[in-house]
């Protein structure tokens, strides 16, 4: 219950961000920033890697997309550490990073 409150704030955000169209590609980009800011406050440095490299090798490399992960990674990453909520196991975390990169791709297939 308590990360719908600020998943929902993230939404927002994104839907209000001035030049980003609210679709499925800034969409997976708030989610892999979500993803990221949890790998970042749960000490899994491999999946941050993991976030931050799926967003540049596919993702279209624009200030928005940039300020969309950025946000969505400081909003995720404050709240995990103002909640005391407890880390998500790494298989986990990779999972969910997973399935968020085939939305990723999905949504900016490589030409």
């Amino acid at each position: 219950m308590k990360m719908i409150v600020p998943l929902f704030a993230l939404a927002l955000a994104t839907l209000t961000t001035p030049g980003v169209a609210a679709d499925e590609g800034s969409a997976a980009v708030a989610e892999l920033g979500q993803l990221n800011g949890i790998a970042l406050a749960c000490k899994q440095p491999a999946l941050v890697s993991r976030a931050r490299n799926a967003v540049v090798t596919t993702a279209p490399k624009t200030r928005d997309i940039g300020e969309v992960f950025e946000n969505a990674t400081n909003a995720a990453y404050l709240e995990q550490g103002k909640s005391q909520a407890t880390c998500p196991d790494g298989a986990t975390l990779a999972n969910r990073m997973a399935a968020t990169e085939k939305r990723l791709q999905a949504a900016f297939p490589k030409p």
